[in-house]
């Protein structure tokens, strides 16, 4: 049986992944991503249902659109892998409980903001405002709406204590050091860590994107990266491992 829910959520996590592509790549655009068809991004004809089987499509039709011939852009269906392990991953680890609900909230916003800060260098607003009131949703169902208070305010910390490590890499580095979108992204993170854990994960972050920033600005001269996506692998590595702040803490006592 567990194997059976194994596979639904990862079937699930397919489906959802090739939404949240349409969602980061039309909502930065300020198209509709709910109401309208999916198309071919070359020649706009409307998919079929057969064109847009996760996964299975891009393959089936040779990586190509049926009707114009160009060539499918990788993304869509690497992102609906990514997500459909994350999201069987996520009952692995946590079964039927509200955490479960927490790890596919963390997975969806790493798919959604890794399309669009990735292909924009946005970090969409509307998924920041969903994502926060889902939390906190979750927060009152599980703790009570007391809880949402204490929420808020871990936010808010950590939202502030981004603001001050951007304006420090701001005047270290004579120029802008960290989108607003980041910043306006760790009160989500304070929603759910606590705001030294949320430090942790900035570390963590850090350490992930400085590699691949060598490598880029080496290989291809770029001096700009996305930092969005780095920011949501080390809050889903934190919280998938269920480390705590006295965890953190006993940690530093033995530094």
């Amino acid at each position: 049986m567990e194997i059976l829910y194994i596979i639904i959520f990862f079937i699930l996590g397919t489906l959802m992944g090739s939404f949240y592509t349409v969602v980061g790549l039309r909502l930065p655009k300020g198209e509709d991503c709910i109401k309208s068809r999916s198309y071919c991004d070359h020649c706009h004809h409307t998919l079929s249902l057969f064109d847009m089987i996760p996964i299975v499509s891009y393959y089936l039709l040779g990586k190509k659109c049926r009707y114009c011939g160009a060539s499918i852009d990788s993304l869509s269906t690497s992102m609906e892998f990514f997500t459909g392990v994350l999201f069987a991953l996520s009952y692995f680890v946590f079964g039927f409980s509200y955490d479960l609900f927490i790890a596919i909230g963390i997975v969806s916003m790493l798919s959604i903001i890794s399309v669009s800060d990735i292909t924009y260098l946005i970090i969409p607003d509307e998924v920041l405002i969903f994502f926060s009131g889902y939390f906190l949703v979750i927060a009152a169902l599980q703790y009570g709406v007391s809880t949402c208070l204490l929420k808020i305010f871990s936010g808010l910390c950590l939202f502030g204590i981004m603001y001050l490590i951007m304006l420090m890499g701001n005047y270290l580095f004579k120029k802008e050091s960290l989108g607003g979108g980041d910043i306006k992204m760790m009160f989500v993170f304070g929603i759910l860590l606590h705001p030294v854990v949320g430090l942790l994960v900035i570390f963590i972050s850090s350490v992930l994107a400085l590699p691949i920033s060598l490598f880029l600005l080496y290989s291809r001269g770029k001096r700009i990266i996305p930092f969005g996506p780095f920011l949501l692998l080390g809050l889903t590595l934190v919280f998938f491992m269920g480390i705590s702040f006295n965890q953190v803490l006993d940690f530093i006592k033995l530094l």
